[in-house]
C-alpha cells in the first residue's frame, strides 16, 4: 500500500505552538503538506504560531486548536476539530510533556507523579486512540511520537521521565504491528539534548541537571541536535519515501549515544 502523498495530506501536531513540533509543522508545510492543525493550551501562542507558519509556507491552510492532550477529553476535542475542518487526518505527530528539570526520584512529590505520567506518556496514548479510527477510515497514515533518549539510556535524575518515555517507545512499536494492516505506519523519535527549546533552557539553568547535560553535550561530536534536525527526519518518515518503514525508534543525539 502506497503512502499518502504529502501534497494531499492533513497533519495534526500536538504541543506544536513552539519548539520541536512547531518546526516539524513548518517543514511539513514547506514539503507540500497543505493542511496543518497546530495544538497547545495557550490561544495567544497558537495564533502567533499560525502567523509564523504562514510566513514560512504561504498558502498553507493552518488552524490552531486549544486543548490539553494530557487529559482524555483534550485529544478527542483536537481530533474532532481537525476532522471538522479538513475531513480527516493523514499525519499525526505527538509532542508534549511539559518542561521538567531532572531531579532525583526521591525528591519528586508523590502528588506530582500522576500529572507527570499523564503529560509524558498518556498524552501520546490518548491522542493516538482518538485519531486512529479516522486514519483507518482514510486507509492509512503516519504517526510519529516524540519521546526521549531517556527511554533507552538510564540517566540520573530521569528515573520517572525515562520510564514514561520508554512507555511511549514500546507503545509505538507495538501499535505499529497492530495497525499495519490498515496501512498506518508508526514511529518514535528519541532525541537527547535539543538546543533552542524551552526544555534546553530550563535544564541548563538548573544546577543539578546542567552538570549532567553539559557533560553529555560535550559528547555530541556531530553537533548538538536542533529542532530542524528532528523535523527533517519526521518529514521523511511521513513521506512516501518511507512507505515500507514502520515500528522504528530512532535516536537523534549528535553522537552522544549509540542506541
Amino acid at each position: 500500500m502506497a503512502a499518502h502523498p504529502l501534497n494531499d495530506s492533513t497533519a495534526v501536531l500536538t504541543g506544536s505552538a513552539t519548539s520541536i513540533a512547531f518546526e516539524i509543522a513548518c517543514q511539513l508545510a514547506e514539503a507540500g503538506v497543505p493542511r496543518i492543525v497546530l495544538n497547545g493550551r495557550k490561544p495567544d501562542e497558537g495564533a502567533a504560531a499560525c502567523v509564523k507558519l504562514r510566513e514560512r509556507a504561504p498558502g498553507v491552510d493552518v488552524r490552531f486548536v486549544s486543548a490539553d492532550v494530557a487529559t482524555p477529553e483534550g485529544p478527542a476535542h483536537l481530533v474532532d476539530e481537525a476532522v471538522k475542518a479538513f475531513g480527516g487526518i493523514d499525519i499525526l505527530v505527538t509532542s508534549i510533556g511539559g518542561v521538567l528539570s531532572p531531579r532525583p526520584f526521591h525528591e519528586i512529590p508523590v502528588d506530582m507523579m500522576t500529572a507527570i505520567t499523564q503529560a509524558h506518556l498518556l498524552s501520546a496514548i490518548y491522542t493516538c486512540h482518538a485519531a486512529l479510527p479516522h486514519m483507518q477510515a482514510r486507509g492509512g497514515g503516519t504517526i510519529i511520537n516524540l519521546s526521549s533518549d531517556a527511554a533507552k539510556s538510564p540517566t540520573p535524575g530521569e528515573t520517572l521521565i525515562g520510564a514514561c518515555k520508554a512507555g511511549v517507545a514500546m507503545f509505538s512499536r507495538t501499535l505499529s504491528l497492530e495497525v499495519s494492516r490498515h496501512g498506518i505506519r508508526v514511529h518514535c523519535l528519541t532525541p537527547s539534548i535539543v538546543r533552542d527549546t524551552k526544555a534546553y533552557a530550563k535544564v541548563m539553568s538548573d544546577e543539578f541537571s546542567a552538570k549532567i547535560f553539559a557533560k553529555a553535550e560535550s559528547r555530541a561530536k556531530l553537533g548538538v541536535v536542533e529542532p530542524a534536525d528532528l523535523a527533517a527526519l519526521a518529514v521523511f518518515l511521513a513521506s512516501p519515501g518511507a512507505a515500507r518503514m514502520t515500528g522504528q525508534t530512532i535516536s537523534v543525539t549528535g553522537g552522544i549515544a549509540a542506541n
